[in-house]
């Protein structure tokens, strides 16, 4: 059973589906998870019966599939860190595409191109150093050396998730214009998609990778 004073961050590791619920209501349960539930739907402005029901359906578990270190890093790499590689080139081709054809549109995407470029950038970065450095002492063992580099990923995240509020603003929440043509709906669609797909990441990262080595 779920407790409105839990933390969103337990309830999005022990709960399959959760996240997708808060997804929905726009609850960060990645960087911002250390909040009761009650807490959490208070600030958002949601309300808590609603987001109760929603999550009562949910069925409990121990925890997640892959849970040991090695396997989660092995998941993380191949599915996010990969495909994040992959995705964003194609999307800000899509955004400056957009941008250009549709200049004079007012509900254009302006700056989206340049945020989506400096997003990937960041995050290549970021994701270098887990690869490079993170993932390698976690494989080696438990390490006291190891709480400064999983905190700084720590804070890299919350960057990630303040990058993530403006790309949200930029493309009014994913949500493109009524006469949007295909080309602008696909560019939205990869926003959205590439949206939760860091969300989910971080998620794993903070709530159920790296507590395991505090």
């Amino acid at each position: 059973m779920i407790h409105d004073t839990q933390l969103v961050r337990d309830i999005a590791v022990e709960h399959p589906g959760a996240t997708q619920v808060f997804r929905r209501y726009k609850i960060d349960y990645c960087c911002n998870g250390a909040r009761s539930l009650s807490e959490a739907a208070a600030a958002r402005g949601v309300p808590l019966a609603d987001l109760r029901r929603a999550l009562d359906g949910l069925q409990p578990s121990a925890a997640p599939a892959g849970a040991a270190p090695a396997e989660l890093i092995d998941h993380i790499v191949t599915r996010y860190h990969q495909v994040h590689l992959q995705e964003f080139p194609e999307a800000i081709r899509l955004a400056r595409r957009v941008e250009r054809v549709h200049q004079d549109h007012p509900l254009r995407p302006q700056g989206l191109a340049d945020h989506l470029a400096f997003m990937a950038d960041d995050l290549e970065a970021h994701q270098h150093k887990e690869e490079a450095v993170l993932f390698p002492m976690m494989l080696r063992g438990p390490s006291p050396m190891m709480r400064f580099p999983i905190e700084r990923m720590t804070a890299e995240h919350a960057d990630v998730a303040d990058q993530l509020l403006h790309l949200a603003v930029l493309t009014t929440d994913f949500t493109p214009p009524q006469d949007a043509c295909t080309t602008w709906r696909a560019l939205y669609a990869a926003c959205a998609k590439l949206d939760a797909d860091l969300r989910e990441h971080m998620h794993l990262e903070n709530n159920v990778l790296f507590p395991q080595f505090l």
